[in-house]
């Protein structure tokens, strides 16, 4: 009986590194797509929107545009985005908006494409976080309902109303 042996040649090291790299290249490619889906906030299970809170502050005379604020929580394992907030109580004009506070109690409005809701998080709007700026309607009173629809980037439509309420009573 003769034994042979298995020597390595330059062929035999070269064909087997031929057929470990596509299985290599295949791995690698896989988790570079896990890695990516995980940081853009897409691994878990899916958002979870609820909207409560929602008031609407009762417009100066004068002053065409007021405030609406939601506190919007998050409970599923993915980020979301509120995107665009309409209502059939107001015409149009409807927009997001950021606050930032600078030196010495000022502040400062800017607009916002979106506003971003945490995994397992909440948005909480106040007029020192951020809001949705509303065309002021002279009809409004304290009290009054008003219904809004806000859609998110993944969860879709949420409808809600919003009570009427002075400012110094949120």
């Amino acid at each position: 009986m003769t034994t042979l042996s298995w020597t390595p040649t330059r062929r035999r090291l070269t064909d087997t590194l031929r057929a470990a790299a596509a299985p290599f290249c295949a791995c690698v490619l896989a988790l570079g797509g896990l890695a990516t889906w995980t940081a853009s906030g897409n691994a878990g299970s899916p958002p979870r929107i609820g909207v409560t809170d929602a008031q609407l502050f009762l417009p100066a005379p004068g002053v065409p545009r007021t405030a609406a604020f939601f506190r919007i929580t998050n409970t599923g394992g993915a980020q979301d985005r509120l995107i665009e907030v309409t209502s059939s109580a107001v015409a149009e004009g409807i927009s997001l908006s950021r606050h930032r506070m600078t030196g010495r109690g000022a502040g400062s409005r800017q607009l916002a494409d979106s506003l971003p809701v945490p995994a397992g998080g909440t948005l909480d709007m106040s007029p020192f976080t951020s809001d949705v700026t509303v065309p002021a309607t002279a009809r409004w009173r304290a009290g009054d309902l008003v219904p809004f629809t806000l859609r998110f980037e993944h969860s879709g439509r949420v409808e809600t109303i919003a009570v009427v309420v002075r400012p110094g009573d949120r």
